[in-house]
């Protein structure tokens, strides 16, 4: 189960990449306005989901109980500015007639997000949630 997650949380790292690439090379550093993704949100979303990584490469390394709870409540913070992220991302599209997969319009970095990554960077996500909840627990172990 330690390894699952960890594969998953790297994949997951990956797709994470792809976007904050995406969203860096579109000019998102400069976003200020509201309704966008802002720097500061983007920013401790990726510094938190990589400390927690860091701290579960060193659970897997060590197998300290402790160290794998705390990876976990970091990976809980960093899902709820995920889905705030998300949640802002959807409110863009819908305000331009509700159609998700469309084209990306609009002057905001995170629309020129491909919808596939965005889908399975959180299908991932959640699933490496749940693989570090039940590896913290001591499922499968």
């Amino acid at each position: 189960m330690d390894w699952a997650a960890l594969i998953t949380w790297v994949l997951t790292a990956g797709g994470g990449f792809v976007l904050f690439a995406i969203w860096l090379k579109n000019g998102g550093m400069a976003q200020q306005e509201r309704g966008r993704i802002r720097p500061a949100l983007i920013l401790s979303h990726f510094a938190l989901a990589a400390t927690g990584l860091v701290l579960w490469i060193v659970y897997v390394a060590s197998d300290s109980k402790g160290i794998a709870w705390v990876a976990f409540v970091l990976l809980l913070a960093v899902a709820a500015i995920g889905f705030t992220m998300l949640g802002i991302w959807l409110g863009q599209r819908r305000g331009r007639g509700g159609d998700v997969l469309g084209s990306p319009a609009g002057d905001a970095a995170e629309q020129r997000f491909p919808v596939p990554i965005v889908g399975l960077h959180g299908l991932l996500a959640a699933t490496t949630l749940v693989l570090v909840f039940l590896a913290a627990a001591g499922v499968g172990s």
